[in-house]
């Protein structure tokens, strides 16, 4: 037999491509197995000639590494068809490990045609050196190449299937994996090599006819490398690429999520708002409908919430409407569905097994929401009026039930408030009243019907008269004249509050200067401030040219506030008292001594008047509480040298009481009743003598 040698160097190489060429296998079982459709196939394909190409390239790297004393050569077409034969091998690892599972029988079976086709890949490249006289192979190495080539597909199977998917060590085990995978084909081909027997006297066919085995090597080196190369870069690209899409996938379901629970969802207590409500109002229809059952539709108003938040600011409202909406989904089922509609209104939407459970789960509601809430170290308190509407007995439709329960919260109000009420028919006629009042409001104006009266005010104990309060009125036309009480309510919440009371000042200013010159240069104005037109940015302008309009001495007007108002924001109102103070105008403090003030605030507000609130005076004896309070609000006005004005005197025993007090100035029907402009001065002046 002709000896043989081999180049070290090359074994080596051949060894470390075995390795690049099964860490490539691996690495596109991976992209394979996640991808779909069009992309699949690609991988798939592309896989298959990097895969097929590297075990190619191995082999014959590893024979250019054997040599003979003889010339060698490769016969081109048997050459490429060992290749093709790597490829298809290759293609069917690739498809085998893709499936979604992988029992052993198959795995087996695999592995018997996986290395069958390795094996027929080797001993072609073998037959394409086209030995005369043939090859000689020794049986028991033959065979055990044959063994080698299975186990080492089969191997290389499982390892495949199982780091098809990433995980965080991917790379580092399919790196131990590659090296397991490329010595085993490695031991393969020199286990099939060893196997070989040349005869003396041999010679290779396709030396002189074939490719040269110098440039065979530096063609398959250099084609190797640069095939694996740019699949596993491609590979790395596509994997960073769909690594990035996912993150951004992701991050773009995250702000969808979060986009649509901020669209569908109050942003303070985080309950649904109105409009996911409508939604599942419109849910609970048509299932009622369809399983002919009841449910209850609760609107929720909250007594007592806007003094709170008049008096200790917006920030405490709003940590007092989330503790009132967690006790509120603290006090009902998971599911029923509560719902803000803003401000202090709350909507609860009830399944109903008995018509009985609305008025349990209303009665529990009230209680619940009546217990003092602790807000920033305040105890604060306020109730619930709750007005109840059944679905389908109050209305067979959404807007319906909306309306009718709504009504229903009105008249749980105006019967005392915390408390529940149920619809019935009456009530709408309320409802209706209510939405006429308020469109023949906006009305009013452009007719002219509105007008007011002044009530004057004395200088303590019975004159003389030292001006008159501005109280507003509406003749309407089929009603006659109707008081503030009735429609100031329907303006603030409609917000013509601010064209009524820029009206209100107009028209006071006018008959003020219309009285000056009559004559009556010493009296003075007092006009009286919502709060929505005191936090209004255009107050201070609007005063400013309402004076000059008609010519009118700044000293002349008073503007009452509340002490509610004046406290609700005090930093936000010493900049406009200020301003307001700045131009002359008289500030006035209204119903002293019902709101919470801050004395520390108190002191530093530009005012020059306080008027005690007539609930204090109409029950005034000389040893009351309301005597203690009043005497106390006198002392502090005095104090800090305001202008003390007290309301409401209806008896001779509270004008001398409050006289003697310290009151600088008195109003009250004792003293003078508000009538229309034309009969003031002639009211005034007969019960200031009377």
């Amino acid at each position: 037999m002709l000896s043989n040698s081999y180049n070290h160097v090359l074994v080596l190489f051949s060894l470390l491509v075995a390795i690049l060429a099964s860490y490539t296998a691996l690495d596109m079982a991976g992209r394979v197995a996640t991808s779909q459709g069009k992309a699949k196939r690609c991988w798939l394909a592309g896989g298959a000639f990097a895969m097929g190409l590297g075990i190619w390239s191995m082999h014959f790297i590893g024979m250019l590494a054997f040599s003979l004393p003889i010339p060698l050569g490769y016969d081109p077409v048997i050459t490429f068809l060992s290749l093709l034969i790597a490829v298809a091998a290759s293609a069917f690892a690739l498809w085998l490990v893709c499936q979604n599972t992988l029992p052993w029988a198959r795995l087996i079976l695999g592995a018997l045609l996986m290395g069958a086709g390795i094996a027929s890949m080797h001993y072609s490249g073998m037959a394409a050196m086209r030995m005369l006289p043939g090859i000689h192979y020794i049986p028991s190495l033959f065979a055990l190449s044959i063994l080698i080539a299975v186990g080492a597909s089969g191997a290389a199977l499982w390892m495949a299937f199982r780091l098809r998917f990433g995980s965080p060590r991917v790379k580092l085990i399919r790196s131990g994996a590659a090296v397991v995978m490329g010595i085993a084909i490695v031991g393969m081909h020199y286990t099939g090599m060893a196997a070989s027997q040349f005869p003396l006297g041999s010679f290779c066919g396709a030396a002189n006819s074939g490719i040269a085995t110098n440039w065979l090597a530096l063609l398959v080196i250099v084609v190797t490398l640069a095939v694996l190369a740019i699949a596993l870069i491609v590979s790395v690209l596509d994997s960073r690429m769909a690594a990035r899409t996912a993150v951004l996938a992701t991050s773009l379901a995250e702000a969808n999520h979060e986009l649509m629970h901020l669209a569908l969802h109050d942003n303070l207590t985080k309950l649904p708002n109105r409009l996911l409500l409508e939604d599942r109002l419109e849910q609970a229809v048509h299932k009622a409908e369809r399983d002919h059952s009841r449910f209850a539709l609760m609107f929720m108003d909250l007594d007592g919430f806007k003094a709170v938040n008049d008096a200790f600011g917006h920030h405490v409202g709003d940590d007092l409407l989330i503790d009132v909406a967690a006790r509120i989904k603290q006090s009902v089922r998971a599911q029923d569905t509560i719902a803000r509609l803003g401000g202090d209104e709350f909507v609860l939407i009830l399944e109903l097994a008995k018509p009985q459970d609305a008025a349990a789960i209303a009665d529990k509601l009230v209680k619940a929401i009546d217990e003092p809430f602790s807000i920033q170290r305040h105890a604060l308190g306020v109730s619930v009026s709750i007005g109840i509407a059944i679905y389908p007995d109050d209305g067979a439709e959404s807007r319906e039930l909306m309306a009718n329960a709504d009504a229903a919260m009105y008249h749980a109000k105006d019967a005392g408030r915390n408390g529940y009420c149920f619809f019935k028919a009456s009530m709408n006629a309320n409802a209706q009243e209510q939405l006429q009042l308020l469109q023949d409001l906006r009305l009013a104006l452009g007719r002219n019907e509105l007008l007011l009266h002044y009530q004057p005010k004395f200088c303590a104990p019975h004159g003389p008269i030292i001006g008159a309060e501005a109280l507003l009125r509406w003749m309407h036309p089929s009603r006659g004249l109707i008081g503030p009480d009735t429609f100031l309510e329907l303006a603030e919440r409609s917000g013509l509050v601010l064209q009524i009371g820029e009206w209100v000042l107009d028209e006071a200013c006018r008959q003020m200067r219309a009285w000056h010159d009559q004559g009556h240069r010493d009296w003075s104005v007092a006009v009286n401030l919502s709060a929505q037109q005191f936090a209004h940015a255009s107050l201070p302008q609007t005063v400013s040219d309402t004076l000059k309009r008609h010519g009118l001495a700044p000293r002349h007007l008073t503007l009452e506030i509340t002490e509610t108002t004046a406290m609700r924001d005090a930093e936000a109102s010493l900049v406009i008292l200020r301003q307001l103070a700045d131009m002359g105008v008289n500030i006035s403090i209204d119903d002293f001594g019902t709101g919470y003030s801050s004395l520390l605030y108190l002191k530093r507000l530009p005012a020059n008047e306080l008027k005690i609130d007539r609930g204090f005076v109409n029950e005034l004896t000389h040893d009351s509480d309301d005597a203690a309070i009043v005497s106390a609000i006198v002392a502090l006005g005095q104090t800090l040298k305001l202008n003390i004005v007290a309301e409401g005197v209806e008896t001779q025993a509270q004008q001398e009481f409050l006289t003697r007090l310290g009151c600088d100035s008195l109003q009250g029907y004792l003293l003078g009743r508000p009538v229309p402009a034309a009969e003031f001065a002639q009211a005034a002046t007969s019960q200031a003598t009377a």
